[in-house]
């Protein structure tokens, strides 16, 4: 009987009140439900104010479209690369369930409760230190929106000779205080949600694979739902409104959607936190190091590779050991770590194990992946700035109805919510059929078909701007702030490929990271997509001070740069960004090629081990 409940026992797994968590019981895809709605509101909440940042920035802080466009991407990208803490954190110390709670109270601005019961925060230690501190984010941009006397002064010139005036001293402090301390909030999240809901599936079996993957493509959906609240009627009400309002809408939100996620902590598992796999990183690449440059020394023997089996019958042992074995044998792959295990370390603190070595591998073989997919993300950032203004300068109207600029992007979020549930009902079976494989389409095949779509989407993107500034000389418009006669419909045409783009990538790149992680760091390694995100972001950032330092060199105006976008070479930077996708598609293709996935040994010997503790049972 203790062996039949030890069997209904997730393996380093604890429900939400921290005991073992029970098969039947906790996980599945009820729990991961909880976790996709929850994406969505979470989503309105962050896009409701990044996706029209930048008109935001320019018409009422009086910052220039490029300068505008930086700010925006170097905080999304803070955001996103700040998923790499609570990823980190969640493996480490805490677990996805806690990290989400502080991350979500963090995002919220908690002004009464903040007043009335600020011993509630002492309970949370230190973490309730950084509320009090970071829950003021969406307060202070609220505060700023809201008064008059925290803005510059009103100002709708285009004039070169008479600029307005850009906001600075102490409203710019507030402004950057406000915008970093939400960043934090949202890191948190990003990097806890995810892997908090793909850890509900049971991945020893094709079904729970199966379902594993499905959540991948439904929380891609779940995005984009919230996304399309998010760019219609919240940008509507900022627009209409006040920014205040927009601000008042993504407070709200976040506050529905922590007792929604506290609502599935019944059926939650969550995995313990197995202590920080980034020191075991160190401690094997430290030692690789070190015993290659001992390695000379005669005195320095071979020792016996570390090993791990179970303690049964002596024929169970000799039989699962000889399994077990040829999973765990040292792999052929980047030989100069092996030498961490195959030679006496120089101290006992570097003693390794074979798996040890083994998992810094698997890290190490993804790391071009993730590299690949940067210049993708850094075509994606174009959506939140250089298009938004864009399309601010075209005719937005749809016969009698006017849509704001920073709506367009539900033209890749519609296309998205079709998408993403015919691609897992129709494109995924048909493709398992086709291939007679589990996946139907791997990981990485969907990663290379969104950087396709990426090259597609820049080249798109640089004849529209053609087509734009065309109607802008025909018309006697260049250095007019009248709207274009040429509808934003054809910007939109960007949107669709870089859509498409984001669909495939985002989805395979969380559910390759999450797979193929050593399961010490699934977490941290689902961060790496949004890692991957933030570096496309200050990337697009970092292009537009050199194509701006190197044009100004070299002409008398810069390509992007002033107050007015018609005067910008926008199309030849969008061209740029053309060339650099195909020379980085080249690349991936070089890596992608090579790649072994892991994820059928692991399937192996979690069968092997399934036996094994079939066979104990019936004994």
């Amino acid at each position: 009987m203790d062996e039949a409940n030890h069997l209904n026992i997730w393996e380093g797994y604890v429900d939400w009140r921290n005991r073992p968590a029970i098969r039947g019981l906790h996980g599945g895809m009820l729990a991961a439900s909880f976790v996709l709605v929850v994406e969505i509101l979470e989503n309105l909440a962050y896009l409701a104010n990044a996706s029209n940042l930048v008109l935001y920035l320019s018409k009422f802080m009086h910052f220039s479209p490029s300068t505008s466009a930086n700010i925006v991407t170097n905080f999304m990208g803070t955001a996103f690369l700040l998923a790499l803490l609570g990823g980190f954190l969640a493996d480490a110390f805490f677990t996805t369930y806690c990290i989400y709670f502080i991350s979500a109270a963090i995002e919220f601005t908690v002004k009464q409760l903040w007043k009335l019961q600020p011993s509630l925060f002492a309970l949370w230690g230190t973490a309730g230190t950084h509320c009090r501190n970071i829950c003021r984010g969406l307060l202070v941009l609220t505060i700023q929106a809201h008064l008059p006397s925290l803005k510059p002064p009103t100002c709708a010139s285009m004039s070169t000779d008479n600029p307005c005036k850009e906001v600075s001293g102490g409203k710019t402090v507030m402004l950057f205080t406000g915008l970093y301390l939400v960043a934090l909030g949202v890191g948190g999240i990003k990097g806890s949600l995810p892997p908090h809901g793909a850890e509900q599936f049971d991945e020893t079996t094709p079904q729970g694979r199966k379902q594993r993957s499905s959540f991948f493509n439904y929380y891609v959906f779940c995005l984009s739902c919230g996304a399309l609240v998010a760019v219609t009627f919240v940008v509507w009400i900022e627009d209409n409104k006040g920014w205040q309002w927009g601000f008042g809408i993504a407070t709200a939100t976040i506050l529905l959607s922590i007792p929604l996620f506290l609502l599935g902590s019944p059926t939650y598992r969550t995995k313990v936190p197995a202590g920080s796999p980034i020191t075991t990183m160190f401690k094997v690449l430290a030692a690789a190091m070190c015993n290659n440059i001992d390695a000379r020394s005669p005195s320095n023997a071979v020792t016996t590779v570390p090993s791990h089996t179970h303690e049964t019958s002596e024929g169970e042992t000799n039989r699962h050991s000889q399994k077990k074995g040829r999973n765990q044998a040292l792999s052929e792959s980047l030989k100069f770590l092996n030498k961490a295990v195959t030679i006496k370390p120089v101290h006992p603190m570097l003693q390794c194990t074979v798996k040890q070595v083994e998992e810094v591998k698997i890290v190490l073989r993804i790391l071009p992946i993730l590299m690949s997919t940067i210049m993708l993300n850094c075509c994606l950032a174009q959506l939140s700035t250089f298009s938004v203004q864009q399309a601010a300068t075209m005719n937005t109207n749809l016969g009698s109805l006017k849509v704001p600029p920073a709506s367009l992007p539900v033209f890749p979020v519609l296309f998205i919510m079709i998408l993403a549930p015919l691609y897992n009902q129709v494109i995924v079976p048909f493709a398992r059929k086709v291939t007679k494989t589990e996946m139907g389409i791997t990981h990485l095949q969907r990663i290379g078909i969104g950087l396709m779509f990426s090259i597609v989407a820049m080249a798109v993107a640089a004849l529209v701007e053609i087509k734009r500034k065309n109607v802008a000389a025909k018309h006697g418009l260049l250095n007019s702030a009248k709207p274009l006669p040429i509808t934003f419909l054809w910007v939109a045409l960007q949107y669709l490929f870089l859509g498409s783009a984001d669909l495939f990538t985002l989805a395979g790149m969380m559910e390759f990271f999450f797979t193929e992680a050593p399961l010490s760091m699934r977490s941290l390694a689902t961060a790496l997509s949004w890692a991957s995100l933030a570096m496309g972001y200050y990337l697009s950032s970092v292009l537009v001070n050199i194509v701006n330092g190197v044009t100004g060199a070299y002409r008398h105006r810069p390509w992007l740069i002033g107050a007015n976008l018609n005067m910008y070479h926008l199309e030849r930077f969008y061209w740029l960004m053309c060339v650099l996708s195909g020379v980085n598609f080249l690349y991936y293709l070089l890596w992608a090629s090579r790649y072994e996935y892991r994820s059928a040994g692991l399937h192996d010997e979690d069968d092997d081990l399934k036996e094994h503790e079939n066979s104990t049972l019936k004994d």
